[in-house]
């Protein structure tokens, strides 16, 4: 068979209403760009790769997304605070608030990381298990 030959041979079939769901919903889980390409694949007997999703990997990922968010609203809070404290320079209390804030962020900093670091991980693994599996 020449790969570069046009199609040209139109093939008909009939499907009940319930048939035609069946096939559109497996299509849709598969990484084939369009039904036509997915019927020639199952009908040449050719390897079909279906997408799988784990519930409790998105569940989970749900949440780190979440979390990645809440600290990233910390790190803007904490950013706004340096600003006004780099507003506040020259007044008195200027120093007294960039202690504060530079004993916050060495708090607050490694703890961070250590989340961004977890999440990353957790996200890693969420996509080689969610991974294609051939069919």
């Amino acid at each position: 068979m020449n790969e570069h030959e046009n199609r040209s041979k139109w093939m008909k079939i009939r499907l009940r209403p319930s048939e035609e769901e069946v096939l559109v919903n497996k299509y849709k889980r598969t990484t084939f760009q369009n039904l036509s390409e997915y019927a020639r694949a199952l009908i040449l007997g050719k390897p079909v790769t279906v997408l799988t999703r784990d519930k409790a990997m998105d569940d989970m990922l749900e949440e780190l997304i979440l979390l990645r968010k809440e600290l990233n609203a910390i790190g803007n809070n904490l950013n706004q605070a340096v600003r006004n404290i780099n507003a506040a320079h020259g007044q008195a209390d200027h120093r007294i608030w960039m202690g504060l804030l530079s004993l916050i962020n060495a708090k607050l900093e490694p703890s961070i990381t250590e989340i961004k670091s977890r999440i990353a991980k957790f996200a890693d693994i969420w996509s080689r298990r969610s991974g294609a599996e051939k069919a």
